[in-house]
C-alpha cells in the first residue's frame, strides 16, 4: 500500500523558482511508489488567517478550507518545501498551515529548504522545525537544503550541476527517513488511538 504524502509549497512570487523543487519532490516520491500531491499555497489562496478551520461551525467552513482539511487529515505524512525570506519563513506557507491545528497531529513531517544563495534556506528550515513540532508533527532529522536554487534545477525541473548531483544523492535517505516515521505512525495509530 502506498503512503499518502502531501508536499506543501508556499511562494506567492510571480517568478517562482522554488516550484521546481516542490515538483521534483512530488515526482521522486511518485517514482518510489508513494501517493504524493502538491499543495500550492498560492493556488489555494486562503485569506490571511481570521478564523481557523476548527473555529467554523461544522459544515460552514469555506469550501477550499474544508477540502484541504480533509486532505490533511487523510495524509500519512507531510513535506514542507520552503524558501527563506529575510532569515525567516515564507508568509504564504505559514498562513496556510496556521489555518489548521489538530488536523496535523500524530503524523511526521520533513523539511526541504532552498534559497537563491549558498545557505540554501537553512534558517527557514530551522524556524519551521519548531513550528511544525508545536503543531503536533514529528519532524524528521533528515532535511534537504538546496542553494543556489537557480543552479540546482533547470527550468524543466531537471537536476543540474554539482547542486543537482547533491540533491539526487540526498533524496533517497531523506525519503527513507520520512517513510520510516510514516510507517511507524501508521502502525501506532492502528495499535492504539491517539491520547487526544
Amino acid at each position: 500500500m502506498s503512503n499518502r504524502i502531501l508536499v506543501f509549497y508556499g511562494s506567492y512570487r510571480s517568478d517562482r523558482v522554488g516550484i521546481r523543487l516542490a515538483e521534483y519532490v512530488v515526482d521522486q516520491l511518485r517514482r518510489r511508489g508513494d501517493d504524493a500531491e502538491l499543495i500550492d499555497a498560492k493556488a489555494i489562496n486562503l485569506p490571511i488567517l481570521d478564523r481557523m478551520y476548527k473555529e467554523y461551525p461544522k459544515g460552514q467552513a469555506p469550501a477550499a478550507l474544508e477540502q484541504l482539511a480533509g486532505k490533511i487529515k487523510s495524509a500519512d505524512g507531510f513535506i514542507f518545501v520552503t524558501g527563506e525570506y529575510n532569515w525567516g519563513v515564507q508568509p504564504g506557507l505559514k498562513n496556510l498551515t496556521d489555518h489548521f491545528l489538530e488536523e496535523w497531529f500524530w503524523r511526521p513531517a520533513a523539511i526541504v529548504s532552498y534559497s537563491a544563495g549558498r545557505l540554501a534556506g537553512a534558517r527557514a528550515a530551522t524556524a519551521w522545525h519548531g513550528t511544525l513540532s508545536e503543531m503536533g508533527m514529528v519532524v524528521t532529522s533528515s532535511t534537504i537544503a538546496v542553494g543556489p536554487i537557480g543552479q540546482t534545477l533547470s527550468a524543466d525541473g531537471q537536476p543540474t550541476g554539482e547542486g543537482g548531483k547533491a540533491l539526487e544523492q540526498s533524496f533517497p535517505r531523506f525519503a527513507d527517513d520520512l517513510m520510516w516515521w510514516v510507517e511507524a505512525g501508521k502502525a501506532q495509530r492502528q495499535r492504539k488511538a491517539p491520547p487526544y
